[in-house]
C-alpha cells in the first residue's frame, strides 16, 4: 500500500475522485497490475454506491481503507462480508471519514490462509446445548441439538468460538448473550443495550429506525462472531503477519501519510460499529498500538 494518498479537495465525493487520473494513477502505481487496478476500483466503487452515507466520505480515507483491504487481499463486497468501510462523523472535519472494520468473515479467511488451522469455527448456543463446565477441567461443556429446524427456532443464549492447529492444540472459549450485550453496551459508542432492547420488543416507531443503523443493531450475531473470533485468535491462536496487520488496523481510519486513528476503544475487547446521528463524537485520539 502506497505511504501517502494524495489529499482530494473538500466534499468531492468518490465517485467523482475514483474516476480521477490523480487516483487512477495512484492505484496503478500502488498495486503494479493495471488488471488488478481495473478489478480494484470496479469493486470498491460497487460497494460504496451501495451506500450513500459512505458516499459522503472524505474520498481519501475510503481509498486508503479499501487499498488496506486490497493489500490483505479481503473483497469489499457487504455480501461476502470480509471488511466494511463504515462512515464515522469527525466533528473536527466538514466530511466524514471511512473507518476501516473488518468482518467476522474476514478473521475467518486470513486465520485459515495462514495454514496453521485443522479446524476454525464459531456458532451461536441455543437454549439447552450449554451445559455448564467441567467440574475436573472447568472448561465448558456443550450438547448440540441434532435436528437442525428445531434448533433455528430455539432462543441464542451465547456464542461459542474454537479451533484446532495441525499440531493438535485446542482452545475454545464461550460467552454468554447477556455477557456479549453488556460488551457491545461497554466498548461501542453507537450502542445502547436499553435501546437494543426497545428494538427488539418492538417499541421504536419506525421514523425513529434510522438510529440504529448500527452493525450492532443490524447484525448482533455478526457482531459477536468477530468478538468472539477477534478474542480466540489474538489470545491464544497463531497470527501471520497478514492478520497481525488486520488486527492492529481494524476500526481505524486510515489516513493519507499512512498512519490511522482509531475512532473508538483500542482494546482487544473493543468492537467498533456505525457511528449515527443519535450519537454524539468524541475526539478522536491518536494510538501507536493496539493493546
Amino acid at each position: 500500500m502506497a505511504n501517502e494518498i494524495v489529499k482530494t479537495q473538500p466534499k468531492v465525493k468518490f465517485s467523482v475522485a475514483i474516476q480521477s487520473d490523480m487516483y487512477k494513477n495512484l492505484i496503478n502505481n500502488t498495486l503494479g497490475d493495471p488488471d488488478r487496478a481495473k478489478r480494484f476500483i470496479a469493486s470498491i466503487s460497487s460497494a460504496v454506491a451501495t451506500n450513500p452515507n459512505l458516499q459522503e466520505c472524505d474520498a481519501g480515507t475510503i481509498l486508503s481503507g479499501a487499498l488496506l483491504g486490497e493489500s490483505l487481499n479481503l473483497s469489499p463486497s457487504p455480501q461476502l462480508g470480509h471488511y466494511y468501510l463504515v462512515p464515522y462523523k469527525n466533528k473536527n472535519k466538514e466530511q466524514p471519514d471511512a473507518q476501516f472494520q473488518l468482518g467476522w468473515h474476514g478473521y475467518y479467511q486470513l486465520a485459515i490462509r495462514s495454514g496453521q488451522y485443522k479446524d476454525l469455527d464459531v456458532i451461536e448456543i441455543k437454549d439447552g446445548e450449554y451445559l455448564g463446565r467441567d467440574k475436573l477441567t472447568g472448561k465448558q461443556k456443550f450438547e448440540f441439538i441434532e435436528n437442525e429446524s428445531e434448533r433455528l427456532n430455539k432462543e441464542t443464549i451465547g456464542y461459542l468460538g474454537y479451533f484446532e492447529l495441525l499440531n493438535g492444540y485446542r482452545k475454545q472459549i464461550y460467552m454468554s448473550k447477556e455477557e456479549m450485550e453488556k460488551h457491545a453496551d461497554t466498548y461501542s459508542k453507537a450502542f445502547s443495550l436499553a435501546e437494543y432492547k426497545k428494538l427488539k420488543a418492538g417499541q421504536i416507531p419506525e421514523k425513529d429506525m434510522w438510529k440504529y443503523s448500527s452493525y450492532w443493531y443490524k447484525d448482533f450475531d455478526g457482531m459477536a462472531f468477530k468478538t468472539i473470533l477477534r478474542r480466540l485468535i489474538s489470545k491464544y491462536g497463531v497470527m501471520s503477519i497478514e492478520m497481525q496487520e488486520a488486527y492492529t488496523k481494524d476500526m481505524a481510519v486510515m489516513k493519507e501519510n499512512g498512519e490511522y486513528d482509531y475512532v473508538d476503544s483500542p482494546s482487544e475487547e473493543a468492537n467498533v460499529v456505525e457511528e449515527t446521528e443519535s450519537v454524539k463524537t468524541e475526539k478522536v485520539h491518536k494510538l501507536e498500538e493496539v493493546e
